[in-house]
């Protein structure tokens, strides 16, 4: 016997369905699909929410000085002429990053090889899009959301059957 469903697809299609239901799954919360592959796309995501609850607090806070370009109202570079050449004036700036820890930094890793990377469209932009950073809303949003519970991230509720095939289709969602 198999250790998990073949979905009819081989195994890199397999691979590539379940890696973006995932991902779909957790940037909106819940995705509607047929019971065989939500059951799949279950054992994935709460796998990977059971890694962000157990690494989510396991970083230090460093301070960091960095330059950053001097910009006027406008938002442009200002520059200043120097020796007779147009040079950009820049700031230096401290900021407070996270640094991961080791096994954060593996964990973070191992999401990266199951998850896509995300554009979403921006509001009221045409054709701007922002890039989603996947990870960081696993352990920032979701996992502390779960931080008191022992699995059972997710719930499917069956919402019938498809018209074009009789597969039952059900709700996959974040509990």
């Amino acid at each position: 016997m198999a250790g998990y469903r073949k979905l009819s697809r081989t195994a890199s299609q397999r691979k590539a369905l379940l890696r973006s239901q995932v991902t779909a799954l957790l940037l909106h919360g819940k995705i509607v699909t047929t019971e065989s592959k939500a059951k799949e796309v279950r054992k994935i995501a709460e796998g990977l929410i059971a890694l962000g609850v157990k690494e989510k607090d396991n970083f230090e806070t460093v301070k960091v000085t960095a330059k950053v370009a001097r910009k006027d109202k406008d938002g442009k570079r200002v520059k200043e002429v120097v020796d007779g050449k147009k040079v950009t004036m820049y700031d230096e700036v401290e900021k407070e990053i996270k640094k991961d820890l080791p096994s954060r930094l593996h964990a973070r890793r191992q999401m990266l090889k199951v998850l896509y990377p995300v554009k979403v469209p921006v509001e009221g932009k045409k054709k701007k899009t922002k890039e989603v950073d996947m990870v960081a809303k696993i352990f920032d949003e979701i996992a502390p959301k779960y931080a008191g519970r022992n699995g059972g991230y997710t719930r499917i509720v069956k919402i019938g059957q498809r018209k074009g095939d009789a597969a039952m289709e059900v709700v996959l969602e974040l509990v």
